[in-house]
């Protein structure tokens, strides 16, 4: 997965010609650690319809104030710039691939 920052967010997530699925974590967060490897294996799966991106919440509030987060991990499923959905919490890989399905 690709990290994104408060320096190229627009250009790598909201002007991407893929859609894509955003998740905001934080070293510290313990929820944050249980997803990612969910997040890993779906970014593999879907690597040629859907650009997999995170962004750490304590290094990039810009990114992260922009979206309103105020729990972490939060994943967002954006196309075109929008926000299609979101997932906050600690969630089955399940629950992750129903919403996603709505990008491809």
């Amino acid at each position: 997965m690709r990290e994104v920052n408060d320096n190229n967010f627009n250009e790598v997530v909201l002007k991407s010609a893929k859609s894509v699925v955003l998740d905001f974590w934080a070293p510290w967060c313990g929820p944050c650690h249980t997803v990612a490897p969910i997040l890993e294996k779906l970014a593999e799966t879907y690597k040629e319809q859907i650009e997999f991106v995170k962004c750490n919440v304590d290094d990039n509030p810009e990114s992260a104030n922009a979206f309103s987060i105020r729990s972490i991990p939060c994943v967002l499923c954006i196309k075109d710039g929008k926000v299609l959905n979101m997932t906050t919490g600690a969630v089955p890989a399940s629950v992750f691939e129903e919403k996603i399905k709505i990008l491809l």
